[in-house]
Parts: C-alpha cells; structure tokens; sequence
C-alpha cells in the first residue's frame, strides 16, 4: 500500500532535505523515524521537493509503500485505526523542528514528485525596523532598506510563464531549467512583513531565492523595473544578481491533481522533464 504524508519543519538545523553520510538531513531524520515506527530495518520516502540546507517547508509531501500487514503490526495494541497509530508514533519519535500532519493511503499512482501540478513557496522579508522580529528571525530575512513593492511586482510579471530560467538557477549537468513559472506578486501581511508568493510547476536549484534577491535589488532603487526581464532573457548567471538566504523561504503547500488523473500526470511530468540524458528536479529552490 502507498502512504501519503504531509510533513512541517523548521530547516535552520539541517542540511537540507536529501540524505547526506554524517550530515542531518530531513530526509535522514523522517526515514530513521518511520523505519523504528514501523519497526522494519529501512525506509525509502520520495518527497515533492528537495528544499536547500536552511529552507523551511509547512507543506512538503512524501510517499512511501508499506505492506499492508506491516503497518497493522506497527499499530501493536493500539486500538487506533493503524494510519492514526502511526501517525502519533512518528511524532514520538521525531525531533520536535519536524512534525508530521497528516498520514493517509493513496492510490498506487501518487507519486509525491511527479504527480505534483505545482508548488507554492514564500519569501518573508522585514524592510522596516518596527516590523522586525526576533522571535521570527529564522523564518524571515531581515532587510535594512525600505523595498517597493509596487515596482517589485512590476518586475516579476516579466518572469511569469514558460521559460528558460539558466539565469536564476544553479546548473547542474544534464538538468534542464525550462519552468513554467505560474504565479509571483509581492504584498504585506497583518504585521508589515513583505511576503513574495511564488508558484510553479517545479523549481531548479536556487531558482526561488535568485529570483528574490534579483527583486529585492529592484524594489530597494538599485537596479530598474526592467533588470529582471532583461537577466531572464540574458539565459546566463550574473554574478549581480544575489541570492538571497535561505531562512527566508518556506515550502507552503504541494497541489495534486484528482485521483484518477495521478498517475497519467506523473507519466506526462516524467516525459517531459526527463529527456533522454536529462535529470529532472523539483525542489532546492
């Protein structure tokens, strides 16, 4: 049986979400968890994107398969429903910067990655001294100069849509940086905090937080309106364009089509984003 869990964690202690040797890893850490919560040697989780050594999530997604007598057996003599005496147990053994929301079985064509039809991240940024917090100094960049956001969202509606992102992303051989970008608009929450919503269909390396600090340059007066097309355009990195910490971006939520249609959107989604010696990513934004 193929098991859906929906996980929130604070990504300032590890090192990212990949498994690494010797280095605390998400990944790492979930996986150890639901082996001894299952009570099976090992356990393999495949996640809806890989977040970068600092980045936080609320809303990541993984799959894992369990046999079906395995995961009554880890129920042991818990009159709980079995996905619900997992779920605590998880949570037991978990460390508290992760915490595991939900646990649901799904059909045998959800795949967390590929069936995903997008993903929603945001970047907090505090521009004012009276709206900076240090309570919340691990989930937002504190930034000194005030930012405007009227011509922050003017530059991101050049970035919109189907294009080749090389000049916001990290190469990595063999990968491609062709993204179809579906939404990015800046605005202010209830305390002032400057939040960029961004969504699309998949992320390459560093994409999320290039494109921000590409944004913030402009809303600060630096660079014009205009910098942000002409560098999508430009199909290359410039070492002008920075990219912003990592503390600042959160994995918000994961959307997945009807399940009937998951697993015709993983085949369509695996085509064509892995061609022949392509390598597809989907997170470290």
């Amino acid at each position: 049986m193929r098991i859906r869990i929906d996980l929130a964690y604070d990504g300032t202690d590890f090192h990212g979400w990949a498994a690494q040797p010797r280095l605390r890893t998400v990944q790492g850490e979930v996986e150890a968890a639901l082996a001894t919560a299952l009570r099976v040697p090992e356990v393999s989780v495949v996640c809806a994107g890989r977040t970068d050594t600092g980045v936080h999530a609320r809303g990541q997604v993984v799959h894992l398969d369990v046999a079906a007598e395995q995961l009554a057996a880890s129920a042991g003599r818990s009159q709980d429903p079995p996905l619900t005496a997992l779920l605590r147990r998880l949570n037991g053994i978990l460390p508290p910067d992760v915490r595991a929301r939900r646990a649901e079985t799904v059909p045998e064509g959800f795949d967390a990655r590929f069936s995903a039809l997008w993903r929603r991240y945001a970047y907090r940024v505090a521009d004012d001294a009276a709206v900076v917090d240090p309570l919340a100094r691990r989930h937002v960049l504190a930034w000194s100069r005030p930012l405007d956001l009227s011509l922050m969202n003017a530059a991101s509606a050049d970035l919109v849509g189907h294009h080749d992102f090389a000049s916001f992303c990290k190469r990595r051989e063999g990968a491609t940086t062709i993204r179809t970008l579906l939404g990015l608009d800046w605005s202010r929450d209830a305390t002032g905090v400057a939040v960029a919503t961004v969504r699309a269909d998949a992320f390459c390396h560093s994409m999320v937080r290039a494109l921000v600090g590409c944004l913030l340059a402009i809303g600060e007066g630096r660079r014009p309106v205009t910098w942000a097309g002409e560098q999508l355009s430009a199909r290359e990195r410039d070492p002008a364009v920075s990219v912003a910490h990592a503390h600042g971006l959160t994995l918000e939520e994961v959307a997945y089509p009807a399940d009937e249609e998951l697993a015709a959107r993983a085949d369509r989604t695996r085509a064509r984003r892995t061609p022949v010696g392509a390598v597809e990513e989907t997170g470290a934004p």
